[in-house]
């Protein structure tokens, strides 16, 4: 075995152990907010690290799967299976992925919509800046979604008329074939 060898099987040793404290850790991100949403709402008790270490979950999640999408050569999965597919398949895995973002949209849009609604109802304040109500900045989250949920629905019509998910895809088609 060659030195070369050696070395991407322990890089593929460290990108599996990163996946799989990856999945811990976003396991025990889920369990955090699980609890808090649970200790705040079912006995009125908030954990109040529960915020902070979470973010800190998600932050680990991420960089330790980092390392196996990019082994991988995945560190895009979505485009690994476009390039890959054809003709009807291609197809439902554009429309399944138009969907997936219209779903996100919409959930940001509507929890962002409520979270707004309680921070105006509760008269929250910025903490660093006494004058500025917090919903104002949380509005960008419905804002945000909505916006997510308007294009995923243009590129699902899209899809479905059998054109290109975008204009620009179009035109980038339209000047291979030339």
């Amino acid at each position: 075995m060659s030195a070369l060898d050696r070395l991407d099987r322990l890089a593929a040793g460290l990108a599996r152990l990163g996946r799989g404290l990856a999945a811990l850790s976003c396991l025990a991100a889920f369990a955090v907010v699980v609890a808090a949403v649970a200790m705040r709402y079912l006995f009125g008790r908030p954990l109040v690290w529960a915020d902070e270490v979470s973010g800190w979950l998600v932050v680990s999640t991420a960089m330790l799967a980092l390392a196996e999408a990019q082994y991988r050569g995945e560190n895009v999965a979505v485009d690994l299976w476009l390039e890959r597919a054809r003709g009807r398949t291609l197809t439902a895995l554009r429309l399944g992925g138009a969907a997936g973002v219209a779903v996100c949209g919409g959930v940001l849009l509507h929890q962002g919509w409520q979270m707004v609604a309680f921070s105006r109802m509760v008269g929250i304040k910025s903490n660093t800046l006494a004058t500025v109500d917090v919903w104002t900045i949380q509005a960008l989250v419905p804002i945000g979604g909505a916006l997510l949920l308007a294009i995923a629905l243009v590129q699902s019509a899209r899809i479905v008329a059998g054109r290109p998910i975008s204009a620009d895809e179009g035109v980038k088609a339209a000047r291979s074939i030339e």
